[in-house]
């Protein structure tokens, strides 16, 4: 694709024809520039097939808002829009539309507020909400929904990962398998979900991040084509590279030749004064073999070397391997907590694709319209009750227990307060019968969840660099229970409406005949 071309194609044209259909109709009807408020929100968490994720990680909102401050109706795109027809032939968006396009030039005019990256998120609850003129908004909708989906979706993979490897090292190696650049976005996501460091030279470079890496079966294959070995390739490597030699072990045989040759080298290096980094193992049964790559480094003295795992590695397969370790390492009269400790998990394939779980399904629907005097108050009826949307303009709060941790997310009005209330009255999004009330004194704090991040185009919250989010995610998800965090059949954590709200909503369903 020329840059041209890319231009085009991933400036405020990318969106679908049915967001600038719509814009259109509502510049006819006179609508155009009226007040709106859109909430996205994703409903259920990624079910990955044998297991389900209990919490989400924002992510996804730095680079939205790069995006729409950047994006602008260029007289290229006009003319993109100009020239489509109607089945007649007749120019389909007309001049005055498009006129009224360029004269708008971007997004803005729209105030956005969100969730901050790397918080903890949860169904139903608005991840960013979009207010300001309805044709604008509208047509922000399918980028706001890819860019913030997609990241959502990694990071919480990433966290996943992170949440079974107990502290080891996460390398995030997904760029060569994931969907053209937007790997780019997963791996930014896996970072701020819970990968420590990526072989994504051109992302680690942008964040102040060292890329991380080794080498592959090639650089074996290559010595074994040109008549030497794999010793011989080792060597050269441990040559280039004295104090960051990590060797790829398997690509002949693993324990009867990989480690044995990746151990000379070792020796040779120590004797030279340097300190060996490990092995990488990417294929075979990684926990029987890590066991025994660690028996053999630790009999030639070299007991503090890393041991790289990879191969289609996600937080269900790193939890059966540190299984069988834990199982196995003592009939080999191994130490299996020793074991793993020295792991380091690289997770490409599966982590950048989410396997399991493709995508986040986040929507993008409207709550409320001005109507000249005040916002009035919008709903989506639908046969299934989960698909009820939550009217008005809203406030999220966080509220926490007497531990300190995370009970609930509780949506309000966006004029109530919470927090001046001696007891709270929190009903279930859509089940009638689901409600609790929890007594004000035996919560130890609330916090609101949405800030302002746009005002009418204008940066008005400072977005964070990536030590920031990760050290907020670090820090809601160890308020979460345990039986929340867990990798298969996680806890319910509890999303509720206030009582206002639910009122709200149940008026306009009685109005509607829903």
């Amino acid at each position: 694709m020329r840059a041209d071309e890319r231009r085009t194609a991933e400036g405020i044209l990318f969106t679908d024809q049915y967001q600038l259909s719509m814009a259109q109709l509502y510049f006819r009807q006179g609508l155009h520039e009226r007040p709106a408020q859109f909430d996205h929100f994703f409903r259920r968490y990624p079910d990955y097939g044998l297991h389900g994720a209990g919490y989400c990680i924002s992510a996804g909102l730095a680079w939205l808002v790069e995006w729409m401050r950047e994006a602008h109706f260029r007289a290229e795109d006009l003319a993109h829009l100009r020239a489509q027809r109607t089945r007649t032939g007749e120019q389909l968006f007309a001049d005055d539309f498009l006129a009224y396009l360029q004269q708008t030039g971007g997004f803005e005019s729209l105030s956005l507020f969100a969730i901050p990256e790397g918080r903890v998120v949860h169904p139903h609850v608005p991840l960013s909400m979009v207010r300001g003129p309805l044709a604008m908004a509208q047509i922000l909708e399918t980028a706001l929904l890819n860019q913030l989906n997609y990241q959502t979706l990694i990071a919480t993979k990433a966290a996943r990962i992170r949440e079974v490897s107990h502290g080891a090292l996460v390398l995030e190696f997904g760029l060569r398998r994931g969907q053209d650049r937007g790997a780019n976005a997963g791996t930014r996501a896996a970072l701020i979900g819970g990968a420590d460091f990526t072989s994504n030279v051109g992302l680690s470079s942008t964040l102040g991040l060292p890329p991380k890496g080794t080498h592959a079966h090639a650089l074996v294959q290559v010595f074994l084509a040109l008549g030497q070995s794999e010793l011989d390739a080792f060597r050269a490597y441990a040559e280039v590279y004295p104090d960051d030699c990590l060797l790829l072990v398997d690509t002949v045989n693993t324990l009867e030749s990989g480690v044995p040759n990746a151990i000379r080298v070792f020796e040779e290096l120590r004797a030279k004064g340097h300190h060996p980094v490990g092995i990488r193992l990417d294929s075979g049964d990684l926990a029987y073999l890590a066991i025994q790559s660690a028996l053999l480094l630790d009999r030639a003295g070299f007991p503090d070397t890393t041991i790289v795992l990879s191969s289609d590695l996600d937080e269900l397969v790193i939890w059966q391997i540190q299984t069988q370790i834990t199982q196995e390492a003592p009939r080999y009269g191994a130490d299996a907590a020793t074991i793993l400790r020295r792991l380091v998990y690289g997770v490409g394939t599966r982590l950048v694709t989410s396997h399991g779980e493709g995508a986040l399904g986040g929507v993008y629907k409207l709550v409320a319209m001005h109507d000249g005097t005040a916002w009035q108050p919008a709903i989506k009826l639908a046969d299934t009750p989960e698909k009820l949307t939550n009217p008005g303009l809203k406030a999220a709060w966080r509220l926490y227990d007497a531990r300190g941790f995370a009970t609930a997310d509780l949506l309000t009005l966006a004029d109530e307060t919470p927090s001046q209330a001696e007891r709270l009255s929190l009903r279930h999004p859509n089940d009638y019968a689901r409600h609790r009330t929890l007594e004000h004194a035996a919560l130890s704090g609330m916090e609101p969840l949405l800030v302002e991040v746009l005002h009418e185009g204008q940066l008005v919250h400072e977005l964070p660099p990536l030590a920031a989010i990760r050290a907020q995610r670090d820090a809601d998800v160890d308020r979460l229970d345990a039986g929340v965090r867990r990798i298969v059949n996680p806890h319910i954590y509890h999303v509720s409406l206030s009582q206002q709200l639910w009122d709200l909503k149940q008026t306009l369903l009685a109005q509607l005949g829903g």
